[in-house]
């Protein structure tokens, strides 16, 4: 094997460590929000990140790109969120063709009360993960990869 085929294989056991830490962090994640607040982790996720937003509100293409998902699976995420009551959409005042999504007063509530059983099912599968030796250096990496500001 070659150099050049050396950093390819690095690469890759790379990627298979991030893919199997996700993949082991995301069916925790998925376990308890639906356990404790019916959540899926993506319908977590787009209740968060409008949260984050300040008007509480976002375009549809911000969310796809929030959630990874494509243009139309967003599509039938909001509808779904906006059939439980937790999303809404608003049209955009500068651009009549622009939607924005935006939380419900009952998506923030169950945002809330999901948000400490995310937090802390996130907290135990890291150190689950932690004692994993494939995936305890990519763990003690993750602090490093966010950067304030």
């Amino acid at each position: 094997m070659g150099i050049k085929d050396d950093a390819v294989e690095v690469r890759s056991q790379g990627w298979r460590t991030l893919a199997a830490l996700h993949g082991l962090i995301e069916s925790e994640l998925e376990r308890s929000l639906q356990a404790h607040a019916e959540l899926s982790v993506v319908e977590y996720t787009v209740l968060d990140a409008l949260s984050r937003q300040d008007g509480w509100h976002m375009r549809m293409q911000q969310l796809a790109r929030a959630t990874a998902l494509s243009a139309s699976a967003t599509t039938r995420l909001v509808n779904r969120l906006e059939g439980r009551g937790l999303l809404t959409r608003i049209l955009c005042e500068d651009d009549r063709r622009g939607i924005y999504t935006e939380l419900t007063p009952a998506g923030r509530a169950l945002l809330e009360e999901a948000r400490p059983v995310h937090d802390a099912t996130l907290e135990r599968a890291l150190a689950d993960a932690q004692e994993v030796p494939e995936l305890a250096a990519l763990v003690q990496a993750l602090p490093l990869l966010h950067a304030p500001g």
